[in-house]
């Protein structure tokens, strides 16, 4: 079976269940994001000072790029976040970047979103699916 982490804003996280889902009828083993039990934990460490927040950061990095190595695909959920269209946050953003450095699959839900990280997302070579989960293979 093949292995897929789903990366997208917190924003985001109401939209993964049917995702997932749907993935998982497609043979797919699901991984979701670090906090996605506990969309609210990055306000929580902020509450314990900023070195906190800083250590816990890192080490959520650190564990992305771990988890990352270890999978066949990223699925990037970009939609339209407070008016921007089809958003990647930093976050998400390095997350592409360590699927690309590792020669994993990309796909974004989306087209890659204008900006100012359009040519460094475009130079992935991402698989734009457009909702179309079928396209995930």
């Amino acid at each position: 079976m093949k292995k897929i982490f789903i990366i997208c804003s917190k924003a985001f996280y109401k939209d993964i269940k049917p995702i997932k889902e749907k993935l998982e009828e497609n043979n797919w083993e699901v991984f979701l994001p670090h906090t996605y039990e506990n969309p609210n934990a990055e306000y929580e460490w902020y509450a314990k000072g900023k070195e906190e927040h800083a250590r816990i950061k890192g080490e959520l990095f650190r564990k992305s790029r771990e988890r990352i190595k270890s999978m066949d695909a990223v699925l990037t959920l970009n939609f339209d976040k407070n008016g921007k269209k089809n958003y990647i946050g930093g976050s998400t953003f390095l997350e592409l970047y360590e699927a690309f450095m590792e020669g994993k699959d990309i796909y974004l839900w989306n087209e890659v979103p204008e900006g100012i990280l359009f040519d460094e997302i475009n130079g992935f070579a991402p698989k734009i699916i457009n909702g179309n989960l079928e396209l995930v293979k």
